[in-house]
């Protein structure tokens, strides 16, 4: 449970942190938190050769209004994010979601961008972007591009991200009167989703159903064609592949969707 030795570089500006990864390419990691990247490490799942450590970087820390959006910055704290006034009043789901991940300690140290980044498929954030219809902003040598969700998240641990970039911010519309609903089922408070589901606005979006976060395209299309909650929940499942631990099975994890499914369009929250 010890990492590989790695050089250590503290950016000053994000600018500074893109030459750092021109000058170390596909060796270097990002780091803000920590609380995704250390562990991989510690079990040599990533061994990167040099950390660039970002959390000192202001421009990229904060939350703001933005006509329709909120842009929060990619190092701001999960804490941060669910104490928001702003966040609360505008977009309820990300705030209740930013509160759901792992315990305070953690909280209070990892990153909304950090946690993107990782692209876990079972993790709380990755699926409430995804539900919100939101978007990251990349920056990187040729300058700032916005990816939404839908295309950001593309294989597991994987992201739209080259080497040579970073997630400077994330975009979420602004909604707080829109019904949204959130379901995670844990064996133990703190846990990663064993399912999780968010609802938004008509979209549901899954956790731990697939190698990504992934919508519920048909539960989706059922309501667009005036189904109830419980009959677009009994598509949630479709066209999914969950895979099985001892946490459970494929089939238990096809019910445990459908069922939190419902929850959520029904605006429950747990």
């Amino acid at each position: 449970m010890i990492p590989a030795a790695f050089d250590y570089e503290v950016a000053d500006s994000a600018a500074h942190a893109l030459s750092l990864l021109a000058e170390h390419g596909e060796d270097a990691k990002l780091l803000a938190g920590g609380h995704s990247l250390l562990p991989m490490m510690k079990v040599r799942l990533a061994q990167p050769a040099v950390l660039v450590d970002i959390a000192r970087v202001g421009e990229l820390s904060g939350i703001r209004s933005d006509g329709g959006e909120l842009v929060i910055g990619a190092t701001t704290r999960h804490a941060d994010v669910a104490g928001s006034d702003l966040v609360r009043a505008e977009v309820p789901l990300l705030a209740y979601a930013a509160a759901q991940v792992g315990d305070p300690q953690i909280r209070h140290r990892g990153t909304i961008g950090g946690s993107l980044a990782h692209a876990d498929p079972s993790a709380d954030l990755p699926m409430t972007l995804l539900a919100l219809g939101g978007a990251v902003e990349i920056t990187g040598p040729a300058g700032v591009r916005t990816v939404a969700a839908d295309d950001f998240f593309v294989g597991p641990f994987e992201t739209a991200l080259s080497p040579d970039e970073l997630l400077s911010a994330v975009r979420v519309p602004r909604g707080g009167s829109v019904p949204w609903g959130y379901q995670k089922f844990v064996r133990r408070a703190n846990d990663w989703a064993i399912v999780g589901v968010a609802a938004y606005d008509g979209r549901v979006a899954l956790a731990s159903m697939g190698g990504t976060p992934l919508r519920a395209l048909a539960a989706e299309e059922a309501l667009r064609g005036g189904a109830s909650a419980a009959e677009a929940a009994a598509h949630a499942a479709d066209g999914t592949s969950p895979g099985y631990d001892f946490h459970a099975d494929t089939e238990y994890r096809k019910h445990l969707a459908r069922v939190l499914t419902k929850r959520a369009l029904q605006g429950e929250t747990g």
